[in-house]
């Protein structure tokens, strides 16, 4: 109960975000705008705030980048088994694989800052800056036959892997950031959290049924929402990780999909209608389960 409580608020931003985009019927070009903001301005500069004033141990960090990318390795083989279970087309599978492992990193710095502060939004950041990469080898690669898609041009322009990069960078360097520049990212940072969410709400939609049906529809959320974070559980036992990168290892795997998933999708002629009805059930689902799997791995 007190783990549900504790994520109530970033849970009603994400609803309230869906309501306004309902009541005030703002539209796609305000949405769309507002999303364009967190994702190129707003997260990358909190990735970079949370990184470059880190205190990282990287020999408690890479057992965490470990169990990441066996995390989302799992969801691959997992996700990869629905063309054979389901009676889906292999444009729709393509779109819809990269649900069984793509990760919100919306949500999952806000709950991870939420329990640890500052330690844990690093912590997380570090893991999806890190996880960004595979995550989009394997979604392009999947659907490069149906579009022109250019993978290494796709990362070198991620703005979450280079405010990772930027952050770490500047960590490492030893610099001490000017207080102008400093307060001037905290800014930035503070506003990417609760503009995230909003927007995570916003994006919201369940009205088409995903091509494959409700069967590949539950097995992909199934995968992403239920047996990831077993495996999470017990691959943060098996590597001992000490409390803090246990938890966030868990709320990684635990995560629902991101939007990006949706737009990859468009932007290679795949079937972007299917996965924006996998997002959004994920997205209300992980109401639910995260809460649940935070609670029961504890």
């Amino acid at each position: 109960m007190a783990t549900t409580l504790a994520l109530l608020p970033d849970f009603l931003l994400i609803l309230l975000g869906h309501a306004l985009r309902r009541w005030l019927r703002l539209g796609d070009h305000f949405w769309g705008g507002l999303e364009k903001l967190v994702y190129f301005i707003l997260f990358p500069a909190l990735l970079f705030n949370a990184l470059a004033r880190a205190n990282l141990e990287w020999a408690t960090a890479a057992p965490l980048l470990s169990t990441g990318l066996l995390i989302m390795l799992t969801g691959m083989a997992l996700g990869g088994m629905a063309r054979w279970l389901f009676a889906i087309s292999p444009v729709s599978f393509a779109s819809q694989f990269q649900c069984a492992f793509r990760f919100n990193t919306y949500i999952g710095l806000a709950v991870a800052a939420k329990l640890h502060g500052a330690p844990g939004l690093a912590a997380m950041g570090l893991l999806t800056g890190a996880m960004v990469p595979p995550a989009n080898i394997a979604a392009v690669g999947m659907l490069a036959r149906h579009g022109g898609a250019n993978l290494w041009s796709e990362l070198a322009k991620n703005p979450l892997v280079i405010g990772t990069l930027a952050g770490l960078l500047w960590n490492l360097s030893g610099l001490v950031m000017p207080a102008p520049a400093a307060q001037f990212m905290g800014r930035l940072a503070d506003a990417a959290i609760t503009l995230g969410l909003l927007t995570v709400g916003a994006a919201l939609k369940l009205d088409h049924l995903p091509g494959g049906g409700y069967g590949s529809a539950t097995w992909f959320l199934s995968v992403k929402l239920l047996v990831l974070p077993l495996v999470a559980l017990g691959l943060g036992r098996w590597l001992n990780l000490d409390a803090m990168y246990y938890d966030i290892a868990l709320i990684f795997a635990a995560l629902p999909t991101a939007s990006s998933a949706f737009i990859l999708a468009q932007r290679m002629g795949g079937d972007g209608r299917s996965v924006a009805w996998l997002i959004s059930a994920g997205t209300l689902a992980a109401m639910v389960t995260l809460p649940f799997w935070l609670a029961f791995g504890r």
